[in-house]
């Protein structure tokens, strides 16, 4: 450990290589699980509320430096430059959401039994793995560490290598801000790695946002252990249009929803499921958003759609396209790489996708909208359900109660109605299914590594 040397990280606008990280050695992955351990027997003991000051300054960090770390996510992984602001800005939002509701979400609860007092309490469990993507390499992070570290618990990043720019950055602020060296630390290994690290028995336990095939490899490896794990998978997110819909609303909140950074988000909306007396209108209301939406520079404030975040993926992704068109599925907009230097693919809007296809069943982790038809709205909850995937579904129609009635009946961790799927500190975030398990955020996330610990006095 670690197989490999070096890392490249290249700008996927202007494919140039502007960065190489050198890889941990197997000492220094071992001096950070020491250190992991010894600043967890302090942070363990410290009060919610000190631990609650540090976590605002990081949240007022993040506000101030937003647009330098905008600038930074961009080059490495080519989010538009206005939309990796606001990622910024949200996780300020994250930090101080757990800062001032942490100590309400662990204080002791008190049940009546036959005993003196009996209560739960939630204790921390000490260091956890993070394996975190590179899609969105701020909010992931801080969406996992923002309540781990108010638990009392200790983090160790393993980041994309493509986004270890933006892995150091988050731990140089956190150390500025407060937090001890071994509080968070930086693990800049590769894939074979990972899997030691997992298996060392001072890790308490692990969460990873990432494809289906490495939550699967990391559960796996975890439960050899017995270590809790929490997964946030892939996606096919159905976006299901009722023949009652606001269709200007429902195209407009549906363009954005596929196509924000660039398609490269498991809670996009994929699948498209319209119902048959309102497809035309609506195809056509979302193909000219899809028209409209600017693609270039993702340095520039006014780029909606930047570059995919690597050649391979941009690869994928047309080798789907064209995978879906072959078994009948029509490009009414797009379906092509674009002729200029980086890794752009236009965006995209199919027609005619059938069940069984590519352009259903599989997801595709770019700018590229799958349109299907239903005959009514009970087909198309089935169409929605049939899939391995269930992270998120929305639903849009003028009627509230049968809006709320086919957000029950999707078989996904979060539904909206006549809104897009999205992350909210608030509420629980998390899939079923091939999509994962386990939640973040709100009260459930910072209880996922916690020792739920029964207390009896007699």
């Amino acid at each position: 450990m670690p197989t490999v040397s070096t890392f490249a990280s290249v700008n996927p606008a202007t494919e140039e290589e502007h960065r190489t990280y050198t890889a941990q050695s197997a000492e220094e992955v071992e001096t950070r699980l020491g250190q992991a351990v010894r600043a967890f027997a302090v942070q363990k003991r410290r009060p919610v509320e000190a631990r609650a000051e540090r976590l605002l300054r990081v949240a007022e960090a993040l506000e101030d430096r937003a647009e330098s770390y905008g600038r930074l996510m961009t080059r490495e992984m080519g989010k538009p430059i206005n939309q990796a602001q606001a990622e910024v800005e949200k996780c300020a939002w994250v930090c101080r959401f757990y800062a001032e509701h942490a100590a309400e979400f662990l204080a002791d609860d008190a049940v009546e039994t036959g005993a003196q007092k009996s209560l739960v309490a939630y204790e921390p469990l000490g260091p956890l793995l993070a394996v975190m993507p590179w899609n969105y390499p701020f909010w992931q992070v801080f969406r996992f560490a923002g309540p781990a570290l108010m638990a009392g618990n200790t983090v160790l990043l393993k980041h994309a290598p493509t986004t270890f720019g933006c892995a150091l950055a988050i731990e140089e602020l956190m150390h500025e801000a407060g937090f001890s060296e071994g509080e968070l630390q930086v693990l800049l290994v590769d894939e074979d790695a990972v899997s030691e690290v997992v298996a060392d028995r001072r890790v308490r336990g692990v969460t990873l946002t990432g494809s289906v095939g490495a939550g699967k490899a990391v559960a796996r490896q975890a439960a050899a252990h017995v270590k809790p794990t929490v997964l946030e998978l892939g996606g096919s997110d159905p976006f299901i249009v009722c023949a009652d819909a606001d269709l200007d609303r429902a195209a407009s909140i549906g363009c954005r929803a596929r196509m924000q950074n660039s398609g490269q988000s498991c809670i996009a909306a994929k699948r498209f499921i319209v119902e048959r007396p309102v497809l035309a209108d609506f195809t056509n209301r979302l193909v000219d958003g899809v028209e409209n939406l600017r693609v270039g520079d993702p340095t520039k404030q006014h780029t909606d759609i930047g570059p995919l975040a690597g050649e391979d993926g941009m690869r994928t992704v047309h080798n789907q396209v064209e995978r879906a068109v072959g078994q009948g599925a029509v490009a009414v907009t797009g379906g092509h790489t674009m002729e200029r230097t980086g890794y752009f693919y236009a965006p995209t809007v199919l027609t005619d996708v059938e069940p069984g296809t590519v352009a259903f069943e599989e997801e595709i982790f770019g700018p590229v909208a799958s349109v299907v038809v239903a005959d009514d709205v009970e087909h198309a909850v089935d169409l929605a359900n049939a899939s391995p995937y269930g992270l998120g579904g929305s639903v849009f129609t003028e009627d509230r109660a049968k809006g709320e009635r086919v957000a029950r009946a999707l078989e996904t961790g979060c539904a909206f109605v006549n809104q897009m799927t999205k992350s909210d500190p608030r509420l629980p975030f998390g899939g079923v299914k091939d999509s994962g398990y386990g939640r973040e955020l709100s009260h459930h996330g910072i209880r996922e590594f916690v020792n739920t610990k029964t207390i009896w006095i007699e």
